[in-house]
């Protein structure tokens, strides 16, 4: 598959690109300065840009048949900003599958289910604005014609690969306190060729 990796310098999205890699897909990586990346193989294309510009994402785009966002908010906007214009570039080129990197604050409560977990007690977080950010980005995919898929890490040590988790549909598994970030890329990366949670959000916990 072609691949359209946004955030493939983070620390998850950097993973993404070592699992995509090691099947064969062929990974275009859009990034601001490509000497961050150390990676260099045949099937990596790195192209310089910006998320936030339309004529960037365009160029990226073009003939992918997928896109991972393992953008951050890193105390910006940048998320919600890049995020209309991946839409429309996607929606343009005809590209359906998206699959992005989240918070477990977007996932519902359980406490109070009519809320997300960052805006009930369930939320353990002092700043919201993380996540206020990650829930502009679900409501923009969630009236987009896009199949899309949100995974919800909660706190996220560097760490191992364990390679067992737990998973729920749009909340938290029951007692879940943390997810490594090589076990959330590996099953971030997976969901390029399942189907089990489109249109959905999905926690990921221990």
């Amino acid at each position: 598959m072609n691949i359209l990796l946004l955030g493939a310098t983070g620390r998850v999205g950097s993973h993404i690109v070592t699992y995509a890699l090691h099947e064969c897909h062929h990974v275009t990586a859009l990034i601001r300065s490509p000497e961050k990346i150390q990676i260099n193989h045949k099937n990596l294309t790195i192209i310089q840009g910006n998320v936030l510009n339309r004529d960037d994402i365009m160029r990226a785009i073009n003939g992918m048949d997928v896109v991972i966002s393992a953008l951050n908010t890193d105390g910006t906007t940048t998320l919600s900003e890049s995020m209309p214009l991946i839409i429309e570039a996607m929606e343009n080129e005809g590209i359906k599958r998206i699959i992005t990197i989240g918070t477990a604050g977007i996932l519902q409560s359980k406490t109070t289910p009519n809320v997300l977990r960052y805006q009930s007690s369930e939320s353990k977080q002092k700043s919201t604005r993380a996540a206020k950010e990650h829930h502009k980005v679900y409501d923009m995919l969630k009236q987009s014609t896009l199949e899309w898929t949100i995974v919800c890490p909660t706190y996220l040590p560097d760490g191992e690969k364990v390679g067992s988790y737990r998973i729920a549909r749009d909340i938290l598994p029951d007692g879940g306190a943390k997810i490594s970030v090589p076990d959330t890329a590996e099953f971030t990366y997976k969901q390029v060729e399942a189907r089990d949670y489109i249109r959905s959000r999905v926690g990921i916990a221990y």
